[in-house]
């Protein structure tokens, strides 16, 4: 291996730091960040997951009892908790709510673990902790599953941008836009 040679390096322009009044210069710059969406946690896609599959599939193909992560642990236990009884698209539209809510640009938390933990937003929540799941349970794989689909982007849901939902038997006289019905939850933005 040769070693590199001066001239094929950027150069970049090195303030001094202990001057507070200088501000860094690079030689080009910098293209602004594009983060996609919701991309709150994975840094890559899982290997093997067929995009075009149904939603079902891709949750076969997901299925874990480890989330991988804090904030996956969080969107998971949220799944679980808020909808672990409902169809895979109730799942992932409590799924999506949780991650609007993390992408919503200051209106909300900007984690999963944020969302679930913003004081009375979640009823299943006790202090600071997260409740425990059967990490063995199919409601609890199915969680993880639908989790890392909503964070890679990896299923479109009809609930969209909704920021809001409740289930059936509740009427909390919202006055906001209802945009689905799915399972036992009614979705609003």
């Amino acid at each position: 291996m040769r070693p590199l040679e001066a001239e094929s390096l950027p150069q970049v322009a090195i303030p001094n730091v202990l001057d507070e009044s200088v501000e860094p210069e690079l030689s080009e710059p910098a293209a602004p960040a594009v983060s996609p969406q919701p991309a709150i946690v994975a840094d890559t896609e899982e290997p093997n997951v067929d995009r075009n599959a149904d939603l079902a599939a891709k949750v076969a193909q997901l299925r874990s009892s480890d989330p991988g992560s804090r904030q996956l642990e969080c969107l998971a236990t949220g799944i679980y908790f808020e909808s672990k009884g409902e169809p895979l698209a109730g799942q992932l539209a409590v799924g999506k709510v949780i991650a609007n809510r993390a992408n919503s640009g200051g209106r909300f938390p900007g984690s999963y673990c944020g969302v679930l933990f913003q004081r009375g937003q979640f009823s299943f929540i006790r202090g600071h902790a997260l409740p425990s799941a059967p990490r063995s349970s199919r409601h609890w794989l199915n969680a993880v599953a639908v989790a890392k689909i909503v964070d890679q982007g990896l299923h479109g849901s009809p609930v969209g941008n909704a920021l809001f939902f409740h289930a059936r038997r509740v009427s909390p006289n919202w006055r906001l836009k209802r945009v689905a019905s799915i399972g036992n939850h009614i979705f609003y933005r």
